[in-house]
């Protein structure tokens, strides 16, 4: 896929959140939960899409450390809460990207602002933004403290894989049940990610 492709692709009608309840619809509606008054805080993240050294189409994820956290060992885009030197949440997703893969992205092609997404367990309301390079012109730095592992992932292929249903146990008193998966290897993605994932599989589709 051409960035002249890509960019055309991008310039269509978000699918919104009927991609995100598509991929786990009983989660609700983002919007509703926010229009009921929830309280959230902000945060970003960075979908960096560039085309590898066989020029496949790739975006990068990270395995998170492990810790007392909800979101303790999953797959995530780079990304976190919004500081107060934040001029927008643009810069927000840039400086985490750089901060936990040292990735410095002001440079790329900004692709789209997709929809965002509430997270009910962190209170965080997630924008994503998709940000392109048209090669892997750059190196990696991983922020040992918050990233364990870095993973490029090839879109296409992941997207035609099959998703996969797997039970998640949340605590030692509750699992979830059928939880949709992405998987790409040993690389399995549920959650936010998974759900911010499918609205870019439903752009590029």
């Amino acid at each position: 896929m051409t960035r002249e492709e890509l960019i055309s692709k991008f310039e269509k009608e978000l699918p919104g959140e009927r991609s995100h309840l598509a991929f786990m619809p009983v989660r609700g509606s983002s919007s509703e939960q926010i229009r009921q008054g929830v309280t959230f805080r902000d945060s970003a993240v960075a979908i960096i899409l560039f085309h590898n050294e066989i020029d496949k189409l790739c975006t990068i994820v990270t395995r998170r450390q492990v810790y007392d956290g909800s979101h303790s060992g999953q797959i995530s885009f780079p990304g976190g809460k919004k500081e107060p030197d934040d001029k927008n949440l643009l810069d927000t997703a840039i400086r985490e990207c750089h901060e936990e893969i040292g990735v410095y992205a002001s440079n790329f092609e900004l692709l789209k602002e997709l929809t965002p997404l509430f997270v009910p367990v962190s209170k965080f309301l997630i924008t994503p933004y998709v940000l392109y390079s048209e090669n892997k012109s750059f190196d990696y730095m991983r922020s040992e403290r918050e990233v364990a592992a870095i993973h490029e992932v090839d879109l296409l292929e992941l997207f035609q894989s099959e998703v996969v249903q797997v039970d998640v146990p949340i605590n030692s008193d509750f699992t979830l049940k059928n939880v949709p998966h992405f998987k790409q290897g040993d690389i399995l993605i549920w959650g936010a990610t998974a759900l911010i994932l499918n609205e870019l599989k439903d752009i590029l589709s």
